[in-house]
């Protein structure tokens, strides 16, 4: 009997062979794990990208999925999307600087168009680049060299902070999992689904080797046994290539397992993440996933995102006041700011932590695009709220929040006076509301009720202050508690807009 947190993988396999789940594999997949068919279906139901069939119904050849996160849709992602017959909507791709982006089958395509999507639905996926090579600091027998509390406490010397979104402080989560009984368990988070989102593709993409070297030095700070990859399954030709990595680490390096997400915005919250790589739903727990007794399969578990691993490489190999020294308008080190929208440049910008919004779009993004000056801007993506051109707080943990938003993972969304920034808030209000698991009424009827007033000519603001109050005293999680940033900073900053 195979153990259950491999079941999404074997729905996953399932899929990719006869292109999706009919009611024979359900009833197959429940006799080898010993599982009640309703427990495979419910797994197999909640997450987006399985597709079940009824016996006899043809499997489509290929899925076009269209990405609808705010930055596409300011470059005509909507009307590219109503071009292509059986085209699906997908919250967002990751691909916000190539935008309008989408996913053939396992192709992505950047600036999509008509042609260049339908010659994508004409080729094979490419094969798996090349591994990158682990850098030396930690691949092989390097890895034990440095004493773990040196590590500790360069990583405690430099400051960083958990760049996921929550900013927690590095060293201080990594003691805290070492203190419990082992054994202890590493996971990287790099499920990330915010729109505007795409830094960990980035690092991923170009720095490989670092992410997994952080890792590897996480799990040998805290002495865990494993560690496991969940990588978002937007990301296809990522994972071919993260898996030859994976392979081509040295004899003797703690076992590195990856794993593919399904389609599900909340798992990106570390326990959501920790539910569904046991292989169940991805309903988020209301305890600290680092904690013993709630960790990945009951063990201690250390939840870093790709960017922290990235930076934690950079630290023990550069010394912690190398990383420490940058940084502006009262703040230290660097971090990654995800830039989309409308400017010159857009991309993954590594610059000093605390730059302004002016700063960042003069000095990293070649500028405004011609024609369009600074109107508001998302400073954390779908639920870090709408801020306008003249408030420009350092882009910052801690330094956003008076304003009635926050920095979360840095997804910089720019928008000028040429943007409806009432339809951006009814996209990202609908956003939320497809992707509430659904657990908790406040999180599951708010998002649905604030998606329907953003509809309507007039907002009973009333109405939205009541919905903003109960989702973020009772929604289980994040995503339930930050949404409500999306109508409110455009209440508190726009009135004009949302009379």
């Amino acid at each position: 009997m195979p153990p259950r947190d491999l079941l999404i993988e074997h729905l996953h396999n399932l899929q990719d062979r006869h292109g999706g789940l009919y009611p024979a594999h359900l009833s197959a997949l429940a006799a080898e794990f010993r599982l009640s068919l309703s427990e495979v279906m419910e797994t197999a139901s909640f997450y987006a990208h399985f597709r079940l069939l009824k016996d006899g119904e043809a499997a489509p050849s290929a899925v076009v999925r269209v990405c609808g996160s705010p930055s596409c849709v300011l470059r005509g992602a909507e009307q590219l999307k109503a071009t292509i017959p059986g085209a699906v909507d997908a919250p967002c791709l990751g691909l916000c600087d190539h935008a309008p982006a989408a996913l053939v089958s396992r192709v992505p395509v950047r600036e999509a168009t008509v042609e260049s999507v339908m010659a994508a639905l004409m080729v094979t996926p490419p094969p798996p680049r090349s591994s990158q090579s682990p850098s030396p600091l930690w691949g092989g027998v390097g890895v034990g060299d440095r004493p773990r509390d040196a590590i500790l406490a360069e990583l405690e010397a430099s400051g960083l902070r958990g760049m996921g979104g929550a900013g927690f402080p590095v060293a201080r989560k990594w003691r805290t999992v070492a203190a419990q009984p082992g054994p202890r368990l590493v996971v990287v988070n790099a499920d990330e689904g915010e729109p505007g989102t795409f830094k960990d593709r980035h690092f991923l993409d170009t720095a490989m080797d670092r992410v997994l070297d952080g890792a590897l030095a996480a799990a040998w700070a805290i002495e865990a046994e494993a560690i496991y990859i969940y990588l978002r399954d937007e990301y296809p030709d990522l994972h071919d290539t993260l898996d030859a990595a994976i392979a081509a680490l040295p004899p003797g390096t703690v076992p590195v397992h990856l794993r593919r997400g399904a389609g599900a915005y909340v798992c990106g919250e570390e326990s959501a993440l920790i539910e569904s790589l046991e292989g169940k739903r991805g309903l988020p727990r209301q305890r600290p996933p680092y904690v013993a007794e709630v960790g990945l399969f009951g063990r201690p578990t250390l939840v870093n995102n790709v960017e922290t691993l990235y930076w934690v490489s950079r630290i023990l190999e550069d010394g912690a006041e190398s990383f420490a020294k940058h940084g502006r308008n009262g703040q230290k080190g660097l971090r990654s700011y995800s830039v989309s929208g409308r400017v010159k440049i857009p991309g993954v910008k590594i610059a000093p932590n605390g730059v302004t919004i002016t700063e960042l779009i003069e000095e990293f993004c070649g500028g405004m695009e011609d024609g369009h000056h600074l109107a508001a801007y998302l400073p954390g993506g779908a639920s870090g709220g709408f801020l306008p051109a003249h408030l420009q707080p350092p882009l910052a943990f801690g330094c956003i929040e008076e304003h009635g938003g926050f920095i979360g993972s840095a997804a910089v969304i720019v928008l000028s006076q040429a943007d409806d920034l009432r339809a951006v808030a009814l996209n990202l209000a609908r956003f939320f509301a497809h992707e509430s698991c659904g657990q908790c009424t406040p999180c599951r009827v708010g998002t649905a009720r604030a998606a329907e007033i953003l509809e309507q000519p007039h907002w009973d603001k009333p109405l939205l202050d009541d919905l903003s109050h109960v989702m973020r005293q009772a929604s289980i999680c994040g995503l339930g508690q930050a949404a409500p940033n999306v109508w409110q900073s455009l209440l508190r900053h726009f009135p004009e807009v949302t009379a």
